[in-house]
C-alpha cells in the first residue's frame, strides 16, 4: 500500500475531444452503443452505468499499439507453461480527425497472433470491434495453423473460453472486459474510495523475471503496488432469457482514466469466484495509461491466470503505424503460416 499518485494522463486533443462529447454523447439502442462522440470519453459525466462502461470501452490507448506479451496459469505449486502472443491495436475511435461517421460502426481492430509454446503457435485471430454489437455483431476471424484455413469466428465473445487460458477466463474478460453488454442489467452504484492497483512500475520492469512474478497462489505481491483512488462502482446482472458463467459482476473503474481496475465475479449460487486486478502504469512518452499485467484469480481453485507478462520480452510499441487493411481476412490469409 503506497500513497495515492493521479498519474493518468493523456494527449490533450483526447481532453478537448472529452469536452465537446460531454453535450452531445448518446445511448443508442437501449445501450447496445452510443453515438455522437469521437476520440475523447464519450460521457464524462455518466448518469447511469452502461455510460461508464462505454467509457472503458472507449477509453484513450493510442491510435496504433503492438505489444509482445505472456500469459500463464501456474498450477497450486506454481508450475506453469508460458503462452506468447503478440498483440496489434488499431484504435480507430481514437484517430484523429476523424468524425464519427467515418468509424464504419468500428470502434477497434485487433490481431492476435499465438508464437508459443509450439503445439499453439501459428493460431492468428483478427476482430472488429464493432461500436453497437448488437446490430452488428463482432466480426472475427481465425487463421488455424494446422488447417491452414481462414474460418470466421462467431464465438469469440461473451463466457466463450479466452485463448490458451486454461479455461480461468472468458473472452470477453479480455482487457478487463470487452464486447457487447447486452447480456447484462447495468446499475451505477455511484463512486467510492477503495484500494487499487495503481503505478505499478515493478510489475513492467525488466529488471523482474517471470519466475518471480508467477508465485504459487497469487503473483508475488513484493512487486505489486495498491493505492487508494476514487473509483466508479457499476454493478451487472445478468438479464432474463440470457446466460453467462458469471451471472452477476462488480466493476471498480478509475475515474481518471475510465480504465476498470478490479472486477468481482460471483457464481450461480452467488459466491464471490473470481477476482480480477488491472495492474496499470501510465506510459509517459505516450501519454497513455493501461494494464501492464492482469491477474484473474479463481478463489475457489486456488489458482490464477496472469496475462501481459513482457519483462522479458519487448516493451509496448505505440509508434507502429496501422490502416483497416491490416485487419481484413485477406491480410489474414497472407499472415498465416505453418
Amino acid at each position: 500500500m503506497y500513497p495515492s499518485h493521479r498519474s493518468a494522463s493523456n494527449p490533450e486533443r483526447i481532453y478537448a475531444a472529452t469536452k465537446k462529447n460531454a453535450v452531445t454523447a448518446k445511448l443508442v439502442n437501449n445501450g447496445d452503443g452510443f453515438a455522437d462522440a469521437i476520440n475523447g470519453i464519450p460521457f464524462p459525466i455518466p448518469q447511469v452505468g452502461l455510460e461508464v462502461i462505454w467509457n472503458h470501452l472507449a477509453r484513450y490507448r493510442g491510435v496504433a499499439a503492438a505489444r509482445y506479451i505472456g500469459q500463464a496459469a501456474p498450477t497450486r505449486g506454481g508450475s506453469y507453461t508460458l503462452v506468447d502472443f503478440e498483440d496489434d491495436f488499431y484504435f480507430n475511435y481514437a484517430r484523429e480527425g476523424v468524425s464519427a461517421d467515418q468509424l464504419d460502426n468500428v470502434l477497434v481492430y485487433f490481431k492476435q497472433s499465438v508464437v508459443g509454446p509450439a503445439r499453439l503457435a501459428g493460431t492468428i485471430l483478427i476482430a472488429h470491434e464493432t461500436l453497437d454489437q448488437v446490430k452488428e455483431p463482432r466480426r472475427a476471424w481465425v487463421y488455424n495453423a494446422g488447417q491452414r484455413r481462414v474460418r470466421r469466428a462467431p464465438n469469440v465473445a461473451y463466457d466463450n473460453p479466452g485463448t490458451a487460458a486454461d479455461g480461468m477466463r472468458t473472452s470477453d474478460q479480455f482487457d478487463m472486459l470487452n464486447g457487447a453488454p447486452d447480456r447484462y442489467e447495468w446499475k451505477l452504484v455511484g463512486k467510492r474510495e477503495m484500494i487499487v492497483p495503481y503505478n505499478s512500475y515493478k510489475l513492467h520492469s525488466d529488471k523482474v523475471k517471470y519466475d518471480e512474478i508467477l508465485t504459487p497462489l497469487h503473483i508475488n505481491q513484493d512487486l505489486a503496488r495498491y493505492e487508494m483512488h476514487r473509483v466508479w462502482v457499476v454493478e451487472a446482472n445478468l438479464k432474463a432469457g440470457t446466460s453467462h458463467v458469471y451471472p452477476r459482476r462488480t466493476f471498480y473503474v478509475d475515474e481518471d482514466s475510465w480504465q476498470i481496475l478490479a472486477v468481482d465475479q460471483y457464481d450461480a449460487r452467488g459466491q464471490l469466484w473470481r477476482v480480477s486486478e488491472a495492474h496499470c502504469i501510465n506510459y509517459y512518452d505516450a501519454q497513455i495509461f493501461w494494464s501492464t499485467l492482469e491477474v484473474h484469480t479463481d478463489l475457489q481453485a486456488g489458482r490464477y491466470l496472469a496475462i501481459g507478462l513482457d519483462n522479458e520480452g519487448k516493451m509496448y510499441d505505440f509508434t507502429i503505424k496501422r490502416t483497416a487493411a491490416d485487419y481484413s481476412p485477406d491480410a489474414l490469409r497472407r499472415a498465416g503460416v505453418r
